[in-house]
């Protein structure tokens, strides 16, 4: 009770690198996707009602990321959840969006409740949510409970980064207009849990069973969406697990200690990963709406300045040498190699397949002959400048966004690393010798080239176009087609049960006692009414005789006591 008398939440805002680092973020890009969604949402009739929407999800952005103690960042932590819900639903006349939205509501929120016994559990242990104040003194604090707060705030980076098993909102959250899905599901939203455990790094860096489990649940989340994006077909839908890959390999960096080179991905992803969607919303621009790469095909010569830039930024995520995702996938590798070779080799894993389901992806959209209607090719033309002009400058930061971290051992300035290690409380260098380092990027570069041909045989030299979903298809292709079949477990073990339960509740509990009580208690004011009623007669010889007994009555009780 002492505790909660003295509890003091003041309303600050914390300036430092890794604060600043996601403000040039959220604003930068967020700034370039407000340019493009102009055109992009122009003939749209709930235009003024997306930019507020969008507008609202910045602010909470903001607040999460400069807020200077756990309270105000699950403010704003809770503040974009709630415009997610918004925005994926935003064409809420479509009841599957509806259904995505509350999906990703509800997802989230399972993880918001991981988190929220964190805080409350750092209030008990250290007295207080400022940051400075809880890490100063986090060494104090019994190993034990530092686990359960890394591991409690670590439920609410899964729910809100889509890691497993709270993952599968993210794909159907691809119902919100393309604009939002770069912003919220590629470049902000879904890093917010790479901001706060990089933010709160002293709690990982003291634990090393709460860094193994956010290393293991990266790597497993990497690999398994990246294999899953291997047989979509819907372009949103391919780029929305290769997020879903992309931030699992940013929690294994954050696992192996690389907490430097997780937020320089964070980086190079927002650039390439905002342009590939806002590309794929140019194409679905021109094809009238249609996001299925079974029909399109050929598009290269009708929209030349998205197909140009989404090359660069497929080239970009794929870890082609000299593009920003190399230097930053390159980086995470080396440490989790320097940490677990095993978890090295599945990060390698996942890497290859990026790039093979990503060329796959461009290939189909792209290059051959066009596969859709006569109408669809009619309508085919290049997107507005307004449109344009963003996926340009996403394309040459793509390109270039590498820069701001070269490996040292090249003899370069690591920006990133050094912009950051202030705010990284316990150190973790690198050991490795650079013949090791050359050597591990030398397999990253021969690993993504190589794949890169093999989807250009498939697709290209072979033509081959994935099988429609009435086609015969190899059992496991059919079960990785349909996503493991994740949904409808979760579905069998989760929402039946519980709608087996509340059936239960509203037929005996809810209907038959709650009910019960409240209806007896009025039949039972009713009856009585009805028998008091009885004496209401306007009978004036019977009220004096009532009146008559009444004082009797009280005289004789008046004189026996």
């Amino acid at each position: 009770m002492d505790q909660c008398r003295s509890l003091n939440i003041p309303f600050e805002f914390v300036v430092d690198p890794l604060s600043t680092w996601f403000l040039l973020i959220i604003t930068g890009i967020g700034f370039l996707i407000h340019v493009y969604s102009t055109s992009y949402m122009h003939d749209d009739e709930g235009f003024s009602r997306f930019f507020t929407y969008l507008n609202l999800f910045v602010f909470f952005m903001l607040l999460l990321v400069l807020g200077n103690n756990f309270l105000i960042m699950f403010v704003g932590w809770e503040g974009v959840g709630l415009c997610s819900y918004l925005l994926i639903g935003f064409w809420f006349k479509n009841t599957d969006y509806n259904n995505a939205a509350r999906k990703a509501f509800i997802m989230n929120r399972i993880g918001d409740l991981g988190f929220l016994l964190g805080i409350l559990l750092i209030f008990v242990t250290f007295g207080s949510t400022s940051f400075d104040q809880v890490f100063s003194k986090a060494g104090t604090a019994e190993h034990g409970t530092i686990t359960a707060i890394a591991l409690l705030l670590f439920i609410g980076a899964m729910g809100k980064s889509a890691q497993i098993p709270l993952y599968t909102w993210l794909p159907d959250a691809m119902a919100g207009p393309t604009p939002v899905s770069a912003l919220i599901h590629a470049a902000t939203m879904v890093t917010a849990g790479i901001y706060m455990i990089t933010r709160a790094n002293v709690f990982y860096s003291i634990s090393e069973t709460a860094s193994a489990v956010v290393a293991v649940v990266g790597v497993a989340t990497a690999l398994f969406a990246a294999t899953i994006g291997l047989f979509q077909n819907d372009i949103k839908k391919i780029l929305a697990y290769s997020t879903v890959s992309q931030l699992g390999l940013m929690f294994l960096g954050l696992g192996v200690g690389a907490y430097s080179s997780s937020v320089f991905h964070v980086t190079t992803h927002a650039f390439f990963k905002a342009l590939l969607f806002l590309g794929a919303g140019s194409v679905i621009h021109a094809m009238g709406g249609e996001q299925d790469v079974r029909k399109m095909g050929g598009l290269k010569k009708a929209l030349p300045i998205t197909f140009m830039t989404m090359l660069l930024g497929t080239i970009a995520i794929s870890g082609v040498p000299g593009f920003s995702g190399f230097f930053s996938k390159d980086e995470i590798l080396a440490h989790t190699y320097e940490h677990s070779p095993t978890l090295w080799f599945f990060g390698m894993l996942t890497s290859m397949l990026t790039a093979f389901y990503m060329f796959r992806l461009m290939f189909l959209t792209f290059w051959g002959s066009f596969r859709g209607t006569k109408e669809q090719h009619h309508h085919l033309h290049e997107s507005p400048k307004a449109m344009t002009f963003p996926l340009v400058i996403l394309a040459i930061l793509s390109v270039l966004g590498g820069v701001l971290g070269l490996p040292h051992f090249w003899g370069f300035h690591n920006f990133i690393g050094d912009h950051l290690e202030p705010l990284i409380l316990r150190k973790n260098p690198s050991t490795l010798p650079h013949d090791t380092e050359w050597m591990l990027m030398g397999i990253a570069s021969v690993a993504a080239l190589a794949i890169i041909y093999v989807a250009y045989i498939i697709y290209r030299q072979r033509n081959i176009i994935p099988l429609n979903e009435n086609d015969k298809m190899p059992a496991l292709q059919k079960t990785i087609y349909n996503k493991y079949y994740v949904d409808e477990i979760y579905d069998a073990i989760v929402r039946k049960p519980l709608d087996a339960i509340s059936t239960v509740f509203y037929k005996f509990v809810d209907k038959q006692i709650i009910d019960g009580i409240v209806e007896g208690v009025g039949s039972s004011v009713k009856g009585i009414g009805s028998v008091v009623r009885l004496a209401q007669q306007g009978d004036i010889s019977f009220y004096i005789i009532t009146m008559m007994l009444g004082v009797i009555g009280i005289l004789l009780f008046t004189f026996l006591l």
